[in-house]
């Protein structure tokens, strides 16, 4: 069998032709001339880069700090034995250029937080705040809410997700504004936090759209622990990434919160 190893330049048109039929040809051009970023590229956001990169968005922003641990295989699109140790950013990007070579993707490997956001985006020298979509798919309170307030204050194309950890059902999975979510801690935090220190009305809708499951949580099965010193090694027991070790996550629920965020970006852009 003789393999072409050349470089496949690639047929946007017939790549992606699939959405010209779905959102037609304006809203596909809008959606390939987007610029969207992802921060966040674990369970939930990796899945969201790989759905943007397959609907031909040209523009790509990653953030992250973190690297792939054998723990991430699990739920996470990059994940794979050859990007273990990788940064995530690095082996997301990667992945994209597989799937077209055209996208522009810029990798700013650190953490949001209260201090850097936004002006982390400056780093991008493509960053145009009229034209971007963000999906927070981080899980730390403090970023979480400095996103939040921005695209509040600034009615920005932001949806926060919230947390896919303890769920079973993807099919519960849904989006609303923050002030109708229920069943999900994290995003009560934020909830909490905007209306008791930012001045966001306590009545009403908070203008922040949010992918969460009223499926309830589930709490890590009692003998999970146990049964992980009889059945592994000392070394995989003290990964402190392992989900027995906080909420268990399935990447059928973690992936279907990445794509929800996705498809709502997707129809503002286009639309």
């Amino acid at each position: 069998m003789i393999f072409n190893l050349d470089k496949v330049t690639p047929d946007l048109n017939r790549r992606f032709g699939g959405l010209a039929r779905l959102y037609g040809a304006a809203g596909a051009e809008r959606i390939r001339c987007a610029h969207v970023v992802i921060v966040g590229l674990g369970g939930v956001g990796s899945w969201a880069a790989e759905a943007f990169a397959r609907s031909g968005v040209s523009r790509i922003t990653l953030i992250d700090f973190d690297h792939i641990a054998e723990s991430n295989i699990n739920r996470q699109v990059h994940a794979l034995d050859s990007t273990l140790g990788q940064a995530k950013v690095q082996a997301m990007r990667q992945r994209i250029m597989l799937i077209n070579s055209e996208c522009h993707v810029e990798c700013i490997e650190a953490f949001v937080d209260t201090e850097n956001w936004p002006r982390i985006l400056s780093l991008n020298s493509y960053f145009d705040p009229k034209s971007v979509a963000v999906i927070d798919a981080c899980d730390q309170v403090k970023a979480k809410i400095a996103m939040a307030t921005w695209a509040i204050k600034n009615n920005a194309l932001l949806i926060s997700v919230g947390a896919a950890g303890g769920k079973r059902l993807a099919h519960r999975v849904e989006i609303d504004d923050l002030s109708a979510v229920t069943h999900d801690p994290l995003l009560a935090k934020i909830r909490y936090s905007l209306r008791k220190e930012h001045g966001v009305p306590r009545l009403g809708k908070m203008h922040l759209a949010c992918v969460f499951s009223r499926e309830a949580v589930q709490q890590p099965a009692v003998q999970c622990e146990k049964n992980l010193q009889q059945s592994f090694p000392v070394s995989w027991q003290q990964d402190s990434t392992l989900n027995c070790h906080g909420y268990g996550s399935v990447v059928s629920v973690t992936s279907t919160f990445g794509m929800c965020a996705v498809s709502w970006v997707l129809n503002k852009i286009a639309d």
